[in-house]
């Protein structure tokens, strides 16, 4: 594991790896600190039963250039457990956990939510460390930013879709759009997507998709959501399909966001879609990005597109020692402001450039931690 660990090293990182575990709750988990030239590191917290280093590795290199690209001043980095988040011993793993990373937590790293964590696990990673700086993504009532029951993430999602529709002449008011995933993200970007006149074709869950090529009505599907979860698509009046299928209907504008390269080639071969703006963390293989660009199917990478949660963040991390609360309706305009500019901007650079989206944003994000590792020493001497 080690020697796969190294090779995953180049100049940007990752700066450190921490794996820890405990014997009496069988807790075991990852941190990773991956560039922390432009400021400490922070990346969410996940909890998974597959989870593995090399995921929280490449997840971490995404936050790396996400807050690089969005210019805002924290490091890459990103923290996973290895478990079943509906595991009943769920918060004795989770104060193992914080306790594991007390020497790291908050003074290089602060701990966060993402897949497998919700509101209420951030304070429980909050209290076990006794620091209020310990972690973000707190409930209301603890004086956080709750994430999830603001829907950022995929607030920000569906800004910078119709930002990028909009740029490409393609306006995304009647446009059909189809949407991996109905969580937390999804969810929320189908909402936005709605009230900014689109019609979502298709979603899916965990336990099936379902498609109408006439629109789904999302205000029931939302309804559905918050009484059965992931169930909803199994009591929507639809034909419950097969998760995947949802990438394969006809489409104008197609949002991955579920899982990690979940479109692969054949999907970037075979998709009508003219734009893919990607919601979950690294949802395109690299092959399938090559094949889009081929096609010329404008792509919006993930770093781009789903920084709401980390335009959030950010907030968050300001008011850690603050006895003032972030306020919602600031956090929108900004992230909706942010959100907007910076993918038009990557779409007008592209075209300068003459590269792909992808690698016109990546650039941008490079330069400007090259920079700051530059100016603090981080670089080989000549």
């Amino acid at each position: 594991m080690t020697e796969g660990l190294l090779s995953t090293m180049d100049e940007w990182g990752p700066e450190k790896v921490v794996c820890v575990s405990d014997s009496r709750t069988g807790m075991r988990g990852v941190l990773v600190l991956d560039n922390t030239a432009r400021g400490i590191g922070k990346g969410g917290t996940r909890m998974s039963p597959t989870l593995d280093v090399t995921e929280v590795t490449r997840l971490a290199r995404t936050m790396t250039w996400k807050w690089a690209a969005t210019d805002l001043f924290h490091g890459g980095a990103k923290a996973g457990i290895l478990g079943d988040p509906d595991a009943p011993q769920k918060e004795e793993m989770l104060r193992a956990f914080a306790r594991a990373l007390s020497n790291e937590v908050p003074r290089e790293y602060v701990l966060g939510l993402d897949m497998g964590l919700d509101e209420r696990d951030a304070a429980i990673l909050r209290d076990e460390l006794g620091d209020t700086g310990a972690a973000v993504g707190l409930p209301a009532a603890l004086g956080g930013v709750p994430y999830d029951e603001l829907g950022v993430t995929g607030y920000g999602l569906a800004e910078s879709v119709d930002a990028a529709a909009q740029h490409i002449g393609r306006p995304l008011s009647g446009s059909r759009v189809s949407l991996q995933g109905f969580g937390a993200v999804g969810a929320a970007a189908a909402k936005r997507l709605t009230e900014l006149g689109a019609v979502i074709v298709a979603l899916s869950t965990s336990h099936g998709a379902v498609h109408d090529p006439d629109g789904l009505d999302i205000a029931e599907l939302l309804e559905l959501r918050a009484a059965a979860g992931d169930a909803c698509v199994a009591h929507y009046d639809a034909e419950l399909l097969p998760v995947g299928v949802e990438l394969d209907v006809r489409t104008d504008i197609l949002v991955p966001a579920a899982r990690e390269d979940a479109v692969d080639e054949r999907t970037a071969r075979e998709t009508s879609a003219h734009l893919v703006v990607e919601g979950a963390n690294l949802p395109t293989t690299p092959a399938a990005k090559a094949v889009l660009a081929q096609r010329g199917v404008v792509l919006v990478p993930d770093f781009i597109a789903n920084a709401g949660g980390a335009v959030a963040a950010a907030f968050a991390m300001d008011a850690r020692y603050s006895p003032f609360r972030p306020q919602p309706p600031q956090i929108f305009d900004t992230l909706s402001v942010k959100l907007r500019a910076n993918t038009v901007q990557v779409l007008e650079e592209s075209r300068a450039r003459g590269h792909t989206p992808y690698e016109t944003a990546l650039a941008l994000a490079r330069e400007r931690v090259h920079k700051a590792m530059a100016l603090r020493g981080r670089l080989p001497r000549n």
